[in-house]
C-alpha cells in the first residue's frame, strides 16, 4: 500500500520536520493591524510634526515562541545563532531594555530619541534606488537577487533509518517493533504444533520469519516506489509500520493509466514473491523448517496481494479503481469519491465479516478449535483493519480536496505591503510609517536599500507602548536566508514546498527581477488554507 501525499501545512519556525506534511500552524495571538486614526496622521513634508506617543503596530507575521534572531547592532548583548552549528542560541532577551534611561535621567542615549523628543524628528533614512509607491506592494525595488527555489529537507524522519534504495529512505517505525513481537508469538504457537522438536529454539524461527515477511513488505513497496521514480514523481520516505508500509509518493500521476500501473505494480510483486517461494518450496522436504518458513511467506505474500487488490481507498486496489473511474469520468476527483466510500463500505464489510468468516471455519479452523479468546482476538483485528481502512479513506478526501483547493494559494495575493526601514530606526517611528502608507509588514534594509531581516511580530507584541521609542526595529528582527525569499509568482503546492523547505513565520517575496513585492506571513497562508478547505468541493 502507498500513500500520495505530499500537500502539507508550512510548520512554524521552530519546529521539526515531520511525518507527513499537513497545514501551517496559526499564531496563538494575533494582534490586530493598524487602525488608521487621529493617532496616526500622515507625514508633513519636513517628516518632523508627528505625535510622540507610540502607534499603533502593524500586523505582522506571529513568530513561534523559542525563535533566534540575528541582530546587526555591534552594541546588542543579544545573542546570536550560528546557522552552520544549527544549534544552540544564547539569548538575553531584549536588550534594549539596558538602554533605555530612567524617569527624569538624563542618561546618552546615543542617536535614540530622548523623551518627550517625536521619533519622527529624526532624519529621514536615505532609502535606496528604485522605492516608489505601488499600490499593491512595498515601496522599495532592493534590486536583491531573484527567489531561490526550495530547498529540501534534510530527513523527513520517521524511525530508525535501515537505508536509502533508490535514494529514497527507508524507515523502521517503533510500531513494528510491536507487530514483529507479535508475529513471533503466533507463529511459534504455530510452530509447536508442527515441529513440537524444536522447543524453545521455534521463536527464533519465529523471529526469522517476521523479518523476512516484512522484507516482502518493502520489496512491495519499492515496486510503487520504482514506478514512481519511473513517471518522474518524488518519493519522500517508505516506512515499514504497525500493518504493513507505507511510500508517501508526493505528487499525484499525470494520467489515470500512470494511477493504475502506480498501483497495480505493489500487489504484482506480491504475487511474484508467493510464486518464488512456491517455486522454492519444490525441493524441500515437507515437515523441516525451511519447508515451513517458505509456506508460511508463500501464504503470507498471497494474503498481502488479495489484501491490496480490494477495490476501496487507501489500499492499492482503490487506487486502481480511481483510475478507472477517473479515466471513465474524465475527473480524477470523482474517482476519489468512488473509490472512497467503497473503501468506507469495505472497512464495515471486514469489521462484521472477520469474525463470522473465522467462526465459521473458512480460514481452515474447526468450530471446535475456536475458544473465547480466539474470538475476542478476531474482533479487536478486525476492528483495527476496520479502522485503519475507514481512516485512509477518509484521509484520501481530504487529501483531494486539498489538491483541488490548492491553486487558490497565490503568494502574490497572499502578499502583505510592507515599508522598507533601516535597522536603528525606532520601532514606533517604523509603525508610524506602516500606518501612514497602510502597510502591515517591516523589511529592515541598509542604507542602499538591500534587505536585511524581516521585523517579528511576536517581538512587536513583547515591546511595551512606552518603550517602543527607545527600541531599535533592529533587534526585533530575523535575519533574511535564502529559503526566506521566495518568488510572487508561486502558487499552490509549489508555495507550500518552498514554505516547508524553509519553515519560518515570515517570507520575503520578490518578483522576477528581484524587486521587493512585500512580506508573506505564514499565519496568511493557514487562514486562506483553511478558508478553502472549508468551502465544498
Amino acid at each position: 500500500m502507498d500513500v500520495s501525499g505530499g500537500s502539507g501545512r508550512p510548520r512554524p519556525g521552530n519546529e521539526k520536520p515531520t511525518e507527513h506534511p499537513t497545514v501551517p500552524t496559526t499564531p496563538d495571538t494575533e494582534p490586530p493591524g493598524p487602525q488608521p486614526d487621529d493617532a496616526a496622521r500622515p507625514p508633513t513634508a519636513d517628516g518632523a510634526d508627528h505625535p510622540t506617543r507610540p502607534e499603533p503596530e502593524p500586523t505582522t507575521p506571529a513568530e513561534t515562541e523559542g525563535e533566534s534572531t540575528t541582530p546587526r547592532d555591534s552594541d546588542s548583548d543579544r545573542g546570536t545563532v550560528d546557522p552552520a552549528s544549527g544549534g544552540d542560541s544564547e539569548s538575553h532577551g531584549d536588550s534594549d531594555s539596558d538602554k533605555a534611561p530612567a524617569p527624569g535621567g538624563e542618561e546618552d542615549t546615543g542617536d535614540t530619541p530622548a523623551p518627550g523628543t517625536a521619533p519622527g524628528s529624526r532624519p529621514e533614512p536615505k532609502p535606496g534606488p528604485g522605492f516608489e509607491k505601488h499600490p499593491d506592494r512595498s515601496h522599495a525595488d532592493a534590486g536583491i537577487a531573484k527567489g531561490q527555489p526550495p530547498v529540501r529537507p534534510k530527513e523527513p524522519g520517521g524511525g530508525l533509518l535501515m537505508g536509502r534504495p533508490f535514494g529514497v529512505p527507508v524507515y523502521v517505525a517503533p510500531s513494528w517493533f510491536l507487530v514483529a513481537a507479535l508475529i513471533t508469538w503466533a507463529f511459534g504457537g504455530q510452530l509447536d504444533r508442527v515441529l513440537p522438536e524444536l522447543g524453545a529454539a521455534r521463536y527464533l524461527v519465529s523471529l526469522f520469519f517476521a523479518v523476512a515477511f516484512y522484507a516482502s513488505v518493502l520489496v512491495h513497496e519499492l515496486a510503487h516506489t520504482v514506478a514512481a521514480i519511473r513517471f518522474k514523481l518524488p518519493v519522500r520516505r517508505i516506512q515499514l509500520q504497525f500493518f504493513g508500509g507505507v511510500s508517501e509518493i508526493e505528487k499525484e500521476a499525470e494520467t489515470p493509466g500512470r494511477e493504475f500501473v502506480l498501483a497495480f505494480v505493489g500487489p504484482l510483486l506480491s504475487l511474484v514473491l508467493a510464486g518464488v517461494f512456491y517455486l522454492a518450496m519444490q525441493p524441500v522436504r515437507p515437515g523441516t523448517v525451511p519447508g515451513v518458513l517458505l509456506a508460511g511467506l508463500m501464504i503470507s505474500n498471497l494474503i498481502v496481494a488479495a489484501f491490496n487488490l480490494l477495490p476501496g481507498l487507501p489500499l492499492d486496489g482503490g487506487r486502481m479503481l480511481r483510475a478507472v473511474v477517473w479515466k471513465i469520468t474524465g475527473k480524477p476527483m470523482s474517482g476519489t469519491v468512488a473509490a472512497a466510500w467503497v473503501g468506507r463500505a469495505l472497512a464495515i464489510s471486514v469489521l462484521i465479516g472477520l469474525p463470522l468468516l473465522n467462526q465459521s471455519g473458512a480460514f481452515g479452523s474447526g468450530n471446535e478449535e475456536i475458544n473465547g479468546m480466539d474470538t475476542v482476538t478476531d474482533a479487536l483485528l478486525a476492528a483495527i483493519l476496520a479502522a485503519i481502512i475507514w481512516t485512509g479513506a477518509g484521509n484520501s478526501l481530504r487529501m483531494a480536496r486539498l489538491r483541488e483547493h490548492l491553486p487558490e494559494l497565490r503568494a502574490r495575493t497572499l502578499t502583505r505591503r510592507a515599508v522598507p526601514v533601516q535597522t536603528d530606526t525606532p520601532l514606533s517611528e517604523a509603525l508610524r510609517r506602516a500606518n501612514a502608507a497602510g502597510a502591515r509588514a517591516l523589511v529592515v534594509v541598509d542604507a542602499d536599500g538591500n534587505p536585511l531581516s524581516l521585523v517579528r511580530e511576536a517581538a512587536i507584541v513583547g515591546v511595551p507602548e512606552h518603550r517602543r521609542p527607545w527600541v531599535s526595529v533592529g533587534g526585533l528582527a530575523q535575519e533574511l536566508t535564502d529559503g526566506m525569499r521566495v518568488s510572487a509568482e508561486l502558487s499552490g503546492e509549489e508555495l507550500l514546498d518552498a514554505l516547508r523547505a524553509a519553515p519560518a513565520t515570515e517570507y520575503l517575496v520578490v518578483e522576477e527581477t528581484g524587486e521587493i513585492y512585500g512580506v508573506l506571513s505564514a499565519a496568511d497562508v493557514e487562514r486562506a488554507f483553511v478558508k478553502a478547505m472549508a468551502r465544498p468541493a
